[in-house]
C-alpha cells in the first residue's frame, strides 16, 4: 500500500517504486514514469527529482549505473498487462518470473550475449526438463524483452541470435469410429450434466472451456444453434493480498474467432432439448444458474468415463480433434469447418486438426482405379 497520497509502493522484492506521469498518449491517457529505491525515502527522492526535470524541461536523469534484465523484466510485464488477455498476462509473468528472472536477471544488458542465451535455453531444456514447446514459448518472451530493452537502453546493446529448439509434431489420439460409438453408447447410459457436456464437445468441436463457460441461455433450440461467447480457466491470483494462489476467470473466449454460432445436426439438438431445465441462465454442465463445473473437474471426469471404456491418452482436446476429423470424412467444407472451430484460417483446421484415418486414405487410393491405377 502507497504511503497517504503518494504514488509511492514497497515491492514484493522489498524496493520502493515511486510512479509520476511523464506525458500523455495521443488519446489522452496518462504516460507513466518509475523511479527505484532501496528505501522509502530514496525512492520520494528521485521522484522529486523527476517531477523537477519535467517542470524545467531538461530530460529526466537516470541511474548512471547499468541496468540489469530484471529491470527490463519488470518493465515489459507492466507495459503489457492491460494490452493482452488476462490469461496471456498470468502466462508472460509466470515465466519471467519462474524462468527469466532467475537465470538472467541479475546480468547486465550489455553482458547479454547469443551464447549467453543459448546456455539458457540449453539449461531450460536438459536441467530442468521442459519441453521444447514450452522453452520455445520462454524464449520468445525472452526476445520481446530484449527488443524493448533495445529501444530503452541508453547504449546500442550488442546483436543477440536466438536459436530455438526444434518443436516435434505430436500425434494426436483419435477416437476410430468403433471407439466412438462405444464412447456414446457409454455416455448415453445414465446421462447426467457432465456426460452431456462431454458429448456435447464431442459432437460440436467445443473446447473444454467453453464447454464449462456455456449457460442454456447460449443454446436455441429453436434456432438448433449454439453461441460461444465465454471461456472458463483457472488462472494463478495475481491479486495482492490475496489468500488464494488460484482463481476461477470467466471471459472472453481464446481470440475474436472463437465467438461464433454453431449449428446443431438435428441430434445434438434433441439432446439439448432433453436436457434443459427450463432455467435460461443456468450452466449447462450443473443445471443451477451459481454453480459451475471447473475445467480441472471436467477433465478428471472425462478421465474416469475413458478408463471405464478402456481407452488410453483421452483429454477433451481429442474430443475437438475427433470431431474435426469425422467431419473431413464427410467432405465437409473446410471454410465451414474452420469457422465452427473458431480458428481464424482453413490452415490452421487442416494442419493441426485433420487427421486421416487408414480407412479414409484407403478409400481415397481406391479412386485412383477410375483412371487406371
Amino acid at each position: 500500500m502507497s504511503r497517504k497520497g503518494e504514488n509511492i509502493y514497497k515491492r514484493k522484492d522489498n524496493r520502493w517504486e515511486a510512479r509520476y506521469i511523464k506525458g500523455y498518449h495521443p488519446d489522452g491517457s496518462a504516460k507513466f514514469g518509475y523511479c527505484y529505491g532501496k528505501s522509502y525515502r530514496e525512492a520520494k527522492r528521485k521522484l522529486t527529482e523527476a517531477k523537477a526535470s519535467l517542470i524545467s524541461g531538461k530530460p529526466v536523469s537516470t541511474a548512471t549505473k547499468k541496468r540489469r534484465i530484471a529491470f527490463y523484466c519488470d518493465e515489459w510485464l507492466r507495459l503489457n498487462r492491460d494490452r493482452v488477455k488476462q490469461s496471456t498476462y498470468v502466462k508472460y509473468s509466470g515465466m519471467v518470473e519462474k524462468h527469466i528472472k532467475p537465470r538472467l536477471g541479475s546480468c547486465l544488458v550489455q553482458s547479454l550475449s547469443s551464447l549467453l542465451i543459448e546456455e539458457f535455453s540449453h539449461d531450460l531444456l536438459f536441467k530442468e526438463e521442459l519441453s521444447p514447446k514450452t522453452v520455445k514459448d520462454i524464449l520468445t518472451i525472452l526476445h520481446s524483452i530484449i527488443k524493448y530493452t533495445s529501444k530503452q537502453s541508453p547504449e546500442r546493446l550488442p546483436e543477440i541470435d536466438i536459436i530455438y529448439p526444434k518443436v516435434p509434431k505430436n500425434e494426436i489420439r483419435i477416437l476410430s469410429k468403433e471407439d466412438q460409438t462405444r464412447f456414446v453408447n457409454y455416455l448415453l447410459d445414465d446421462m447426467d450434466e457432465c456426460k452431456f457436456g462431454v458429448l456435447l464437445a464431442l459432437l460440436t468441436g467445443m473446447r473444454i472451456g467453453e464447454v464449462c463457460a456455456l449457460r442454456w441461455s447460449n443454446i436455441s433450440l429453436t434456432e438448433k444453434t449454439i453461441q460461444v461467447n465465454a471461456t472458463m480457466q483457472r488462472l494463478k491470483n495475481l491479486d495482492e493480498g490475496s489468500l488464494t494462489k488460484t482463481k476461477i476467470v470467466i471471459s472472453d473466449p481464446k481470440s475474436d474467432f472463437s465467438t461464433r454460432i454453431i449449428p446443431l445436426t438435428d441430434y445434438a439438438a434433441r439432446l439439448c432439448k432433453t436436457q434443459y431445465n427450463g432455467i435460461p441462465s443456468a450452466y449447462v454442465l450443473t443445471g443451477k444458474k451459481d454453480q459451475f463445473v471447473e475445467p480441472r473437474t471436467m477433465q478428471y471426469r472425462l478421465e474416469r468415463y475413458t478408463r471405464e471404456c478402456g481407452f488410453e491418452g483421452i483429454h477433451f482436446h481429442t474430443l475437438r480433434h475427433t470431431f474435426a476429423t469425422r467431419c473431413v470424412e464427410v467432405n465437409f467444407e473446410i471454410k465451414s469447418l474452420s469457422e465452427i472451430l473458431g480458428h481464424s484460417s482453413p490452415r490452421i483446421t487442416l494442419e493441426r486438426y485433420v487427421h486421416s484415418s487408414m480407412e479414409l486414405k484407403r478409400d481415397n487410393m481406391n479412386k485412383l482405379s477410375a483412371i487406371g491405377f
